[in-house]
């Protein structure tokens, strides 16, 4: 039985199954020190309800779009009730250096910017429907 979802992070829709890795934009993860205030642990929710992108955390996707398997396809106005996509944390990093660089010829004006773009990378555990 294939299982599939599409999912919404960071501005941008995945098409994702079960025991997937995806890279997805960068979720933030709860400070230590706020998670040794509130009593949490390192590496689990914290108790204020949120999900630890630290790297072993666990993540959870509340937008899903569509949800499908053999039999069935559900698709959402705009969300899907009662389904998630629980992922774990693998990862945060941030990617290759991309380049620009500015310039107008014959004034002398030259700049090099570069980028860096953060991630996360999240292993897919189970899609949840109801």
């Amino acid at each position: 039985m294939t299982q599939f979802a599409v999912i919404k992070t960071g501005g941008k829709q995945y098409l994702v199954s079960a025991g997937q890795k995806l890279k997805v934009e960068k979720i933030d993860a709860p400070p230590k020190a706020r998670l040794a205030q509130q009593g949490g642990k390192e590496g689990g929710p914290s108790p204020a309800g949120a999900a630890s992108a630290r790297e072993g955390g666990k993540v959870v996707f509340g937008e899903v779009l569509l949800v499908a398997n053999d039999k069935k396809i559900e698709i959402g106005t705009p969300y899907v009730k009662g389904a998630r996509v629980e992922a774990k944390t693998i990862k945060q990093g941030r990617s290759k250096k991309i380049l620009v660089f500015k310039y107008h010829s014959k004034t002398r004006y030259r700049k090099k910017k570069g980028h860096r773009q953060p991630f996360t990378e999240v292993e897919i555990q189970k899609i949840v429907t109801k």
